[in-house]
């Protein structure tokens, strides 16, 4: 994806002229040069080119000329992007070149396809094409790429925890974690003893073997190394494709500057070129008014917090209980169109017409909230990963800690501000929306601090985000900083992963125990 040799640094250059050395007529006409083999685009529909020229250039560039970590390749739009916040890229891309370039238990072309299985979930062409070009970049079979029927069975069968980590990860259960029955007598040994017996008694004498048993009687098992690897990966990219369409990142251009033909992921009506203004004042004073109406509320809650005036647990557990039925009522106006699946897509995708459900239903039987303390990342997930996935483990954290942490203490046009409640409302209501409920939180401060058009877009790129569109981008914080939007889908990014990883990992945590 991204590179940090010199022909990078001068494509980036490129991108963002600004950022050169130098100065003079000479140096003007170069950098127009450069813009011109480029492109008239920018990298995102959503996304005014003189922001990101404006507060991304030089750090990105800095940023880059220190990774010694970075394949071949070509700067790409969503790095761009993502470099409005360099040290969370940081974060990003060691785990991302770990899970995809280094040493590991699966192999390059495996880990390539299985993005793109993941990617082709949510009809994210963006991801799809970068991971078909490297699937063959690195050996892997043309063949596979015509679809899943032509991909080995061991691939195919990550097909439904694929389905279920996209879309409802609250049904992920130990039972996706193993194979379901092996035709494998049971010696009569271990019959007495009660393994592997199946409830079935008609199955009687027939091994009900777990995942990482079965490694040594199939070419078609997984290990459980290898299983949380593609764990992992498949969320990290279920997750990369909320970000590219909550930020409307477009395709590249091919290096005479003409668009791709691939069609940009988000929907069509993101094709115009966005307006060049910093400070997104679409909305004026009302938008202004908004900024100070959510200052004074965060202000009302830190106090109220000193003055230890907080709710009861039976109170805290009701707000919850509210929060999540209100949460069916936030969803994308009537008038979005379903986008239309395309057959390059489908081809990747087995059920596609299985997708997000809310958590709470009304007429249906909710699944039991996912109580965090229960099983936290810290204390549980964490460990677990480290202990399957060491290469990985410590990276992930740190870029759960680099979203979650991330602030500059400003707010539109606002500085000196402590955004950690904000910061906080936004990471617990994406969880919320994925039936997690931390006891200590009161989520009273989420309707307090969200306001409704936030939490659409929040939900239709955390849930369903090939729906996300331009007019949701534009609709809130009207009049905060682009790159402040950005951050927002750094936390959905993190937020949206870390969920499903949490559901998965847990279920792994009960078939081990």
């Amino acid at each position: 994806m991204i590179v940090a040799d010199s022909e990078c640094r001068a494509e980036l250059k490129g991108y963002l002229p600004f950022a050169r050395s130098g100065g003079g007529a000479g140096a003007g006409e170069e950098q127009r040069e450069r813009r011109s083999w480029r492109g008239p685009r920018g990298p995102s529909a959503f996304i005014p080119m003189e922001e990101i020229l404006q507060e991304g250039a030089e750090s990105l560039e800095q940023h880059l000329g220190l990774e010694a970590l970075m394949s071949s390749g070509r700067v790409d739009n969503l790095a761009v992007v993502m470099g409005l916040h360099p040290d969370y890229l940081s974060s990003f891309w060691r785990l991302h070149y770990q899970l995809l370039h280094t040493d590991g238990p699966l192999a390059s072309p495996w880990r390539h396809y299985i993005a793109i299985m993941a990617a082709a979930r949510h009809q994210c062409s963006y991801l799809v094409g970068s991971h078909m070009a490297e699937f063959l970049q690195t050996g892997g079979d043309p063949e596979w790429l015509l679809g899943l029927h032509r991909a080995p069975k061991k691939l195919r069968k990550l097909s439904e925890i694929n389905k279920l980590l996209a879309h409802r990860p609250w049904l992920i259960t130990k039972e996706h974690i193993q194979v379901k029955w092996a035709e494998r007598r049971v010696p009569e040994g271990a019959q007495r003893l009660g393994w592997g017996q199946p409830r079935d008694r008609h199955l009687a004498g027939l091994a009900f073997l777990p995942f990482q048993a079965l490694l040594k009687t199939s070419e078609h098992s997984w290990s459980l190394a290898e299983l949380i690897q593609a764990l992992v990966l498949l969320t990290h990219c279920h997750s990369l494709a909320s970000f590219v369409f909550g930020c409307g990142i477009l395709p590249e251009g091919d290096p005479e500057g003409s668009p791709t033909p691939q069609v940009p992921s988000p929907p069509s009506e993101q094709s115009s070129t966005p307006s060049g203004d910093p400070l997104n004042n679409s909305g004026g004073f009302e938008a202004a008014r908004d900024v100070e109406a959510l200052m004074e509320r965060m202000r009302q809650l830190q106090e109220s917090l000193l003055r230890d005036e907080g709710a009861s647990p039976e109170e805290m557990e009701s707000r919850f209980e509210l929060e999540k039925s209100e949460s069916l009522l936030v969803t994308p106006s009537a008038d979005i169109l379903e986008p239309s699946p395309r057959p390059d897509m489908l081809c990747f995708v087995e059920d596609p017409a299985f997708g997000y459900e809310d958590f709470t239903r009304q007429g249906a039987e909710a699944p039991p909230t996912f109580r965090a303390q229960d099983y936290t990342w810290e204390d549980h997930g964490y460990s677990l990963i480290q202990r399957l996935y060491p290469e990985g483990g410590q990276l992930l954290d740190e870029k759960f800690q680099a979203a979650y942490s991330l602030t500059y203490n400003t707010m539109a046009m606002h500085s000196g501000v402590d955004t950690s409640m904000l910061r906080r409302a936004i990471w617990n209501y994406i969880h919320c929306v994925f039936g997690i409920r931390y006891d200590d939180y009161d989520y009273g401060e989420v309707n307090q601090l969200l306001e409704r058009n936030l939490k659409v877009y929040i939900k239709t790129v955390a849930c369903y985000p090939e729906k996300t569109t331009r007019r949701m981008y534009n609709l809130f914080w009207r009049h905060f900083r682009h790159s402040e939007k950005v951050h927002v889908n750094l936390l959905l990014l993190e937020a949206r992963m870390q969920a499903a990883l949490l559901y998965a990992l847990r279920a792994i945590t009960r078939y081990m125990t």
